[in-house]
């Protein structure tokens, strides 16, 4: 927040003496507002006396209720003498409308329906790629142009300590240096830019444009407080706008190669950057992301039929997993099928062999890597007739064994890409309503469903990793959206709701009564924060130069942050109790 508009809303926060032993609110009540914790401990339990977690110095409480309906969802008792601070709700409800940042922290999932403004209206902060190099201003000209040279950079920040004192690019070696006949032995203080024109991360990439174009420069260093944290170049500036998604799909459709159409992909991190720098919200963000793999699969299989002839019966070409639910991230490996029409020979099916390898193969080649668990078309046994997926389904719901559940847990989530979507259609049909009617099996997904918990301990603070490369961390895929991910295939199996989705299964799930609309809207706010957490992780790790990954160290999260995060574990874990027991509203 502007450090004014922070003063102005502290000094409206209300300090409270609070005894151990005492009730600060009781589930139900009318909540006077969100309370800071200072000092001391507060337990808080839901409706039914279930612990729900034990806060401590730095956390917060009440948001939660005052967000949904003014009433208080959980009770909360001080359990050691605590000084706590209250945030009226009038100043709260305020501070939401007024104050974007104030907003974004306790609305984590974004803003819904928000549009795109893109390169315009991203931060600095949130473009800069890599770490600065620089030099002193007592470095040679020639080191200068070698750091250049392997950094493969066109400019240097020159730094004392870390304060930037100048700037110097190729352009001044080549005018100043080379042109003048300079010896190259000479320190850069000598040619380059004092006091270079400089932006805060804070500024917007329209800022970035405008004063570009009004000094006539094309690098633009970005400092806070004097500290030099970066450099934005026009080169910056251009791929950014080539990875803008409506740019990256005309390219996908133009490419006539895999080759050309892998040279297209590999933005795709830059991407995924630039919708979460863009505080977009994460469905949005994942729907961009799954949309260019659509893309890709839809144009490799047209150059499978220019390859191999057109497809000899018709057929389905489907998605399943974090495609098929339009969920993908920076991390996506490939889990595909192929329902082919009944009438197919022997012969037509080995063409559907050769149709599948090339299109795996291609998108494996465009980062979309082979399934680990062989779950694609390359797979005889993903690659059938209608007739033998209609099999499948009907053994799966009658004879649901651990095999059964696993493979129906990702099939469940299928959803066609390309061919003729009347072979899907028929399979969902009777599919769905086979499995929300058979009792036995959606027992048996249930217990499937609560295999991934939350990472929470005893007192619901963070159970991380013991050992291993991933020690002290948790996984923000397996026990952070997967949870959901199966909550959700739950509820839309004993609907019968044909979404996909997740998000959109779960608000068609308190649309039709499956869970209760309070319920409902809990998790879906603690799924849009462990979302939204996941992504800016993944981003912040593109930012920084590496791999994405799905492995969060919470100890690195501001303390604000941590509590939200724990707080939609808790969420989950208590919609997870509720499914278990029966109780799902």
């Amino acid at each position: 927040m502007d450090p004014a508009a922070l003063e102005a809303l502290a000094v409206q926060l209300i300090r409270q003496n609070v005894d151990a032993g005492q009730t600060v609110y009781t589930h139900g009540d009318d909540l006077d507002g969100v309370w800071l914790i200072a000092s001391g401990a507060v337990e808080v339990t839901d409706g039914n006396g279930a612990l729900v977690s034990v806060l401590r110095a730095r956390n917060h409480f009440g948001e939660r209720g005052l967000l949904r309906d003014g009433k208080a969802a959980t009770t909360a008792v001080v359990t050691k003498d605590a000084e706590l601070y209250l945030l009226p709700a009038a100043v709260f409800r305020q501070a939401m409308t007024d104050a974007p940042a104030f907003n974004r922290y306790f609305n984590r999932g974004g803003t819904r329906g928000m549009t795109q403004g893109g390169i315009m209206t991203l931060k600095l902060g949130d473009m800069l790629t890599h770490a600065p190099v620089t030099c002193t201003p007592d470095t040679t000209i020639r080191d200068a142009a070698k750091l250049m040279r392997e950094h493969r950079i066109s400019s240097l920040g020159v730094v004392k300590g870390d304060l930037l004192v100048g700037l110097i690019t190729v352009r001044d070696m080549n005018n100043k240096v080379i042109a003048e006949g300079r010896d190259p032995s000479a320190p850069v203080s000598e040619v380059m830019t004092a006091d270079p024109v400089s932006l805060r991360p804070e500024a917007l990439g329209s800022d970035v444009m405008h004063t570009m174009i009004d000094r006539r420069i094309g690098h633009i260093p970005v400092v806070e407080q004097g500290h030099f944290v970066g450099m934005i170049t026009q080169t910056d500036l251009t791929r950014f706008l080539a990875s803008n998604q409506a740019n990256m799909v005309a390219d996908v459709t133009r490419a006539g190669s895999v080759a050309e159409m892998a040279d297209v992909t590999r933005r795709l991190p830059e991407m995924l950057m630039q919708l979460v720098g863009s505080h977009l919200a994460h469905d949005v963000v994942t729907r961009k992301v799954t949309d260019i793999a659509d893309i890709v699969t839809r144009r490799l299989l047209k150059m499978a039929e220019a390859q191999f002839g057109p497809a000899p019966v018709p057929y389905c070409w489907a998605a399943c997993g974090s495609q098929g639910r339009r969920e993908q991230t920076g991390v996506s490996d490939q889990d595909n099928c192929l329902i082919i029409h009944d009438s197919a020979t022997d012969d037509d099916m080995r063409w559907f062999e050769q149709t599948a390898r090339f299109v795996c193969d291609g998108l494996n080649a465009c980062g979309y890597v082979y399934c680990p668990g062989d779950m694609m078309a390359t797979a005889d046994r993903w690659r059938q007739r209608l007739k033998t997926w209609k099999g499948y389904f009907h053994r799966w719901i009658t004879q649901p064994d651990e095999e059964a559940q696993m493979l129906a847990s990702v099939m469940f989530d299928l959803r066609p890409i390309a061919g003729d979507e009347r072979l899907f259609d028929e399979l969902q049909e009777g599919t769905l309503k086979a499995a929300g009617k058979n009792s036995i099996f959606v027992a048996h997904m249930i217990g499937n469903s609560l295999k991934h918990t939350p990472p929470l301990s005893l007192f619901r603070g963070f159970a991380t990793i013991k050992s291993g490369e991933h020690r002290h961390q948790v996984d923000m895929k397996h026990n952070g959206v997967v949870p959901i991910v199966d909550l959700g295939r739950v509820y839309a199996l004993r609907g019968q709701l044909s979404v996909v989705n997740t998000r959109s299964r779960v608000d068609a799930a308190i649309e039709a009564g499956i869970i209760s609309d309070s319920g409902g809207r809990d998790l879906l706010s603690a799924y849009d924060t462990i979302a939204t957490v996941r992504l800016e992780h993944q981003a912040a790790l593109v930012r920084a130069g590496e791999k994405p990954d799905n492995y969060l160290t919470p100890s690195t999260l501001p303390a604000f942050e941590r509590s939200h995060l724990r707080d939609a574990f808790v969420i989950v874990r208590t919609m997870q109790s509720s499914l278990g027991s029966g109780a799902v509203k």
